[in-house]
């Protein structure tokens, strides 16, 4: 039930949001903008690197990601914010070569300390497209490496300027999620293809806890309508 959700769930849901609409400021103008056939590049699997690989799934891209701690490659792999867990980068590039062809999103995690995964991609040249805002990265001689190699830094949050909120599907769509997301989508400009991507694709991978609630970012006005029909979301 809502009242019994923990205030980390919408956290972490608002989190992978912003990560996300940072995203996809880098996604190409197109009838259905996505980042597919970009890697992303995370760095450390902690808590903000769990949301921009999610991010990353939900805008079309492939993420590569690593961490010495067991703890949290099974935390990360049990909550679906990544796909694959591998021992060494040649295993992360080869599930991620063949999901970058076909423009598909994929999440790969290497059991090894970031530090040792970035020499290595810098002796095998390889250079991710896209990297977290260096405000939710450590900063690393990589880091400057890559950016100067032509990465893109993903923009800052703070450019963002529409406010996320999050509903839990109300008893008369229990059995009918699709049916939900209509309704939310009913009340988005027609032109608004990111906020309708998000709302299609980000209950697939924003994990368990998140699976019976859907969420929209929008102005005042659509925001009103939407808590007239809806009643209060549950982040206000």
């Amino acid at each position: 039930m809502p009242e019994t959700l923990p205030s980390s769930t919408l956290d972490f849901i608002a989190q992978v949001h912003r990560a996300y609409a940072g995203l996809m400021r880098r996604a190409p103008e197109s009838e259905e903008p996505n980042l597919g056939g970009r890697l992303l590049y995370v760095g450390k699997l902690d808590e903000a690197g769990r949301a921009f690989a999610v991010a990353a799934n939900i805008a079309g891209a492939a993420t590569l990601a690593a961490s010495e701690l067991p703890t949290a490659l099974r935390h990360a792999q049990r909550e679906g914010s990544i796909d694959f867990v591998v021992n060494s980068l040649d295993e992360a590039l080869r599930i991620m070569k063949n999901e970058i062809r076909k423009h598909e999103p994929v999440a790969v995690a290497v059991s090894l300390a970031p530090e040792a995964i970035e020499l290595e991609m810098i002796e095998r040249g390889v250079l991710p497209n896209l990297l977290p805002p260096s405000s939710a990265a450590e900063p690393t001689s990589a880091y400057d490496l890559f950016l100067s190699q032509g990465a893109h830094q993903i923009p800052a949050a703070s450019l963002y300027t529409q406010s996320l909120f999050i509903w839990a599907a109300p008893a008369e769509y229990a059995k009918n999620l699709t049916g939900f997301e209509a309704l939310l989508a009913h009340h988005l400009p027609p032109a608004d293809r990111l906020n309708r991507r998000w709302l299609r694709l980000s209950p697939r991978y924003l994990g368990p806890a998140a699976r019976r609630l859907r969420s929209v970012a929008c102005d005042g006005d659509t925001a009103k309508a939407l808590i007239t029909s809806l009643g209060q979301p549950l982040n206000s």
